[in-house]
């Protein structure tokens, strides 16, 4: 059996998951992008301003490698608790989001996708690895590697000066 450490040696590019109209996604295609990994939700008091920072920080970066990827997940309050069609509609229309959404996941327990598996172990929280609510967001280098991990009310514009690092942007 892998011990904790043996699976963090690997990469977010290892993984494949499911887009939100259950096409599998090799997130080997994002060699070489920065990546932000959102838990995302459409009725959560963090909605309106994470999915306003996060598309002006899409809209800023995104032609500079640099990609975000918004898991819908209803383990929190119930706050995510459409299809995936009616979460997409939601994001596209109310928040005109263009970053990929991906099919509904749970994040913690036994049924945990193998993605959040991998994130949580990698940059464990300040209160252990489970994910404590909707928003909360890990920043992953070019080459896969879970470089940080935010609180769910940290604002995605402050992480800017992070993701500007890793971009080689001044």
């Amino acid at each position: 059996m892998a011990s904790q450490s043996e699976k963090t040696q690997g990469s977010i590019h290892d993984f494949t998951v499911k887009d939100a109209r259950g096409n599998d996604v090799d997130l080997s295609t994002y060699k070489g992008k920065v990546l932000l990994i959102v838990n995302v939700a459409s009725q959560c008091g963090l909605t309106n301003s994470n999915y306003t920072e996060l598309n002006q920080l899409y809209e800023k970066y995104k032609n500079q490698d640099f990609e975000i990827l918004a898991f819908p997940c209803n383990q929190f309050g119930s706050e995510e608790p459409g299809d995936n069609e009616q979460i997409l509609d939601f994001v596209c229309t109310r928040f005109k989001s263009e970053f990929p959404i991906f099919d509904k996941v749970d994040v913690n327990g036994d049924n945990a996708t193998p993605v959040y598996k991998f994130l949580k172990s990698s940059k464990g929280g300040i209160f252990g690895d489970s994910i404590k609510w909707n928003f909360t967001k890990f920043l992953v280098d070019k080459d896969g590697h879970v470089v940080d991990r935010y609180a769910p009310t940290t604002s995605p514009l402050s992480i800017e000066k992070d993701i500007k690092k890793l971009l080689g942007v001044s």
